[in-house]
């Protein structure tokens, strides 16, 4: 047995309304690895989807870690992994981002190699073909990506995240997958619908740098997903509403949802709890934490 290794992978809301495939904020919310070489392949599943996630060479991290390997050119060597897992799944919130991104760094720093973010991204691709999760959980901050069609070449900015706003995740207890949630999607869309998207994901840029919170309602505005999604997404368009009235900056459809985000400088208490009560009623638990933006992504820590 060698040494242990702990890797923290934060969370990540994506999209941030017009932003589709291109914009990823890491958040505070946590999934850890801690990983020793083994004599077998075995998964301990802590917290969330604990008694739903293969513990087996079928973990997504371990369908990585090998995958890793053989792109690497190293040896796959069995490992044994605790993963405790505070983000929920199938809420988007980058869950399956953690594991893809950390099986691909264990590779890594148990075969003594350093990887630029590129080299990471261009094997996690082999799992996952979208940047805006995968992007903010590894380096971190507000994140802009862009893909070349047919290829694996990740382009992409990172930004600090105004401190001033604080970040409320309301989470209700259904998944949507994200298969699903591409399913309703159009194939096609008008050219006015596409213009009003460019503008404002170009004004949310702007409006995050510029610190002019402001422009955060519109700028989250979306044609090409939310209008969509929110069908799936029971209640979206009543918590936004109201969670206008009570100040919030910004709502928009976190990833593929369930998960709601809210950008605000007040009330985010008043603000979850609202929305707790509306699922509730609706038959549907939900809770919701008020986070901040992970500065660092992912990273070894101590045991």
């Amino acid at each position: 047995m060698g040494e242990r290794l702990k890797l923290v992978v934060p969370a990540s809301t994506s999209n941030l309304g017009a932003g589709f495939d291109t914009f990823g904020l890491a958040l505070t919310l946590y999934n850890t690895f801690e990983i020793e070489e083994s004599n077998a392949f075995e998964v301990e599943v802590y917290g969330e989807g604990a008694d739903n996630l293969p513990t087996d060479i079928n973990n997504l991290f371990l369908r990585t870690y090998i995958r890793a390997c053989q792109e690497l050119g190293v040896e796959d060597r069995p490992i044994r992994v605790v993963q405790k897992n505070g983000i929920p799944l199938g809420r988007g919130l980058g869950s399956s981002a953690t594991a893809i991104l950390g099986g691909i760094l264990t590779a890594a720093e148990l075969n003594g190699l350093k990887l630029s973010p590129k080299e990471v991204l261009e094997i996690a691709f082999v799992f996952e073909s979208h940047p805006d999760n995968l992007v903010p959980a590894l380096v971190g901050g507000f994140t802009i990506s862009a893909t070349e069609e047919g290829s694996k070449e990740v382009y992409f900015e990172r930004l600090e995240f105004p401190e001033e706003l604080q970040i409320l995740v309301l989470i209700p207890e259904f998944e949507i997958l994200t298969e699903e949630a591409r399913a309703v999607l159009p194939a096609m869309v008008s050219l006015k619908d596409a213009v009003f998207n460019i503008q404002r994901a170009s004004l949310l840029v702007a409006a995050l740098v510029r610190k002019d919170f402001d422009l955060l309602r519109v700028a989250v505005e979306d044609k090409l997903h939310q209008p969509f999604r929110g069908k799936l997404l029971h209640g979206f368009e009543p918590f936004k509403e109201e969670a206008y009235k009570m100040g919030a900056d910004a709502v928009f459809i976190s990833g593929s949802g369930s998960t709601i985000g809210v950008f605000t400088r007040k009330n985010a208490d008043e603000i979850g709890r609202f929305g707790v009560e509306m699922y509730k009623k609706m038959g549907i638990p939900a809770r919701y934490e008020i986070l901040e933006a992970d500065k660092e992504g992912a990273r070894w820590a101590k045991i």
